[in-house]
Protein backbone atom coordinates (compact mmCIF):
# COMPACT_ATOMS: atom_id res chain seq x y z
CA UNK A 1 0.00 0.00 0.00
CA UNK A 2 1.07 3.42 -0.62
CA UNK A 3 0.65 6.26 2.42
CA UNK A 4 -2.35 7.39 0.61
CA UNK A 5 -4.29 4.60 0.74
CA UNK A 6 -2.99 3.90 4.58
CA UNK A 7 -4.26 7.65 5.73
CA UNK A 8 -7.77 6.52 3.54
CA UNK A 9 -7.86 3.40 6.16
CA UNK A 10 -7.27 4.98 9.14
CA UNK A 11 -9.81 7.90 8.18
CA UNK A 12 -12.99 4.94 7.24
CA UNK A 13 -11.93 3.52 10.35
CA UNK A 14 -12.43 6.60 12.53
CA UNK A 15 -15.70 7.82 10.58
CA UNK A 16 -16.97 4.07 11.44
CA UNK A 17 -16.44 4.31 15.12
CA UNK A 18 -18.29 7.85 14.92
CA UNK A 19 -21.18 6.49 13.08
CA UNK A 20 -21.40 3.60 15.35
CA UNK A 21 -21.70 6.37 18.46
CA UNK A 22 -24.56 8.01 16.95
CA UNK A 23 -27.92 6.65 18.34
CA UNK A 24 -30.48 5.63 15.07
CA UNK A 25 -34.22 6.56 16.60
CA UNK A 26 -36.36 5.74 13.33
CA UNK A 27 -39.12 7.23 15.12
CA UNK A 28 -37.79 10.52 15.72
CA UNK A 29 -36.88 10.59 11.73
CA UNK A 30 -39.98 9.69 10.86
CA UNK A 31 -42.12 11.29 13.18
CA UNK A 32 -43.92 13.37 10.73
CA UNK A 33 -47.37 12.85 12.07
CA UNK A 34 -48.92 10.48 14.04
CA UNK A 35 -50.03 7.93 11.54
CA UNK A 36 -46.60 7.54 10.70
CA UNK A 37 -45.77 6.18 14.02
CA UNK A 38 -49.03 3.99 14.00
CA UNK A 39 -48.04 3.09 10.60
CA UNK A 40 -44.22 2.03 11.78
CA UNK A 41 -45.61 0.54 14.95
CA UNK A 42 -47.93 -1.66 13.24
CA UNK A 43 -45.81 -2.96 10.83
CA UNK A 44 -42.56 -3.35 13.42
CA UNK A 45 -44.64 -4.96 15.81
CA UNK A 46 -45.99 -7.72 13.03
CA UNK A 47 -42.51 -7.92 11.49
CA UNK A 48 -41.91 -9.41 15.03
CA UNK A 49 -43.61 -12.53 13.94
CA UNK A 50 -41.47 -13.48 11.37
CA UNK A 51 -38.55 -13.71 13.49
CA UNK A 52 -37.37 -17.17 14.31
CA UNK A 53 -35.63 -17.68 17.53
CA UNK A 54 -32.03 -16.56 16.90
CA UNK A 55 -33.35 -13.22 15.79
CA UNK A 56 -35.27 -12.81 18.38
CA UNK A 57 -32.22 -13.68 20.81
CA UNK A 58 -30.29 -10.72 19.40
CA UNK A 59 -33.13 -8.09 19.77
CA UNK A 60 -33.45 -9.82 23.16
CA UNK A 61 -36.98 -10.67 23.35
CA UNK A 62 -38.41 -14.17 23.99
CA UNK A 63 -41.28 -15.66 21.65
CA UNK A 64 -44.14 -14.80 24.18
CA UNK A 65 -42.93 -11.24 24.47
CA UNK A 66 -42.66 -11.15 21.02
CA UNK A 67 -46.29 -12.40 20.51
CA UNK A 68 -47.63 -9.95 23.39
CA UNK A 69 -45.97 -7.04 21.18
CA UNK A 70 -46.89 -8.34 17.94
CA UNK A 71 -50.68 -8.58 19.34
CA UNK A 72 -50.88 -5.09 20.74
CA UNK A 73 -53.24 -2.80 18.85
CA UNK A 74 -51.12 -0.44 16.53
CA UNK A 75 -52.46 3.10 19.07
CA UNK A 76 -50.97 1.47 21.96
CA UNK A 77 -47.49 2.15 23.08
Amino acid sequence: MNGLSDIRLTLHTHELEEAQQQPICITTSMAGSRWTRFWLRLHTRKALLDLDARALRDVGLTREQALDEALKPFWRL
